[in-house]
């Protein structure tokens, strides 16, 4: 409880410059012209392939000065072409946001006119609809309009919400800690198994931990309303589990095995969201 409250002190210290670190996206790069590298200083070399550059925020180094340099990127808008499939720190980063916006956007809808809608998240929107909602967010960011004039059926954000999830290259639960929480979820004593997922959960990078915190806050709101929308915490694992969290290695029968620790791990984040975050 005590790292817990650290660390949301430490989130929420400095609310218009989220420091959460995140690695460069080295990638080989042919330079035209003379070119120093901004890490040593020393000019680079060569004819093709002379260094690498950072595709996020455009940093150039010689290959062997990018091991050395510091998880310090931080993206450039203008590089990241788009927001869903964008992994979530570089987004959060690029927009100098806590959260990725989509999260915060489709929440914030979904609490003013869908807290009592029945089955909410169960019931699937029209997929077109959801795809343009999502065109919507790669093309206009948090400007994207996803008011009730434009969509009328609240699942259809849910769903964009959900999909955005689902499109994240590393979850929200990283494959890194996803054994951990399976594991963490198979301890029969209900003390000692908060305890090891509370563990696990300071494990996950600041703006994964972030995003899932809310998300987690957001989860027990809908249950609160129960009773019109039929969505309890349980009934919220099971949807949300393979969403937030997919084992490492694509394999159907570890999905399948691993399905009923998904939902109890979701169930137990949203039941003990007070607790553990």
């Amino acid at each position: 409880q005590i790292t817990s409250l650290v660390r949301r002190a430490a989130l929420t210290q400095n609310d218009n410059h989220f420091n959460y670190e995140k690695a460069h996206n080295f990638k080989v790069h042919t330079f035209r012209g003379p070119h120093w590298c901004e890490y040593c200083a020393n000019f680079m070399w060569g004819l093709i392939a002379q260094g690498v550059r950072c595709s996020d925020c455009g940093l150039n180094v010689h290959k062997q000065c990018s091991k050395y340099v510091p998880n310090d990127c931080q993206p450039d808008l203008k590089r990241i072409k788009r927001v869903y499939c964008c992994d979530l720190t570089t987004l959060v980063k690029a927009h100098n946001t806590q959260r990725p916006m989509v999260v915060d956007s489709c929440i914030r809808e979904i609490e003013a006119r869908g807290l009592k809608s029945e089955g909410l998240y169960r019931v699937s929107g029209f997929t077109e609809h959801i795809e343009d909602v999502k065109m919507a967010f790669d093309r206009d960011g948090d400007k994207a309009d996803i008011s009730a004039n434009i969509y009328p059926d609240i699942n259809i954000i849910a769903g964009a919400l959900k999909l955005y999830f689902r499109d994240l290259p590393i979850p929200v639960i990283t494959y890194d800690t996803y054994s951990k929480f399976i594991e963490a979820a198979k301890i029969s004593n209900p003390d000692e198994r908060l305890e090891a997922i509370h563990e696990v959960l300071m494990l996950l990078p600041a703006a994964h931990y972030e995003t899932l915190r809310y998300l987690m806050i957001h989860l027990k709101k809908v249950t609160l309303h129960e009773k019109e929308n039929f969505m309890n915490a349980e009934n919220l694992g099971i949807v949300f589990g393979p969403t937030l969290m997919r084992p490492p290695e694509d394999s159907t029968l570890t999905t399948l095995n691993d399905m009923r620790y998904q939902k109890l791990i979701v169930q137990i984040l949203i039941e003990n969201e007070d607790v553990l975050f």
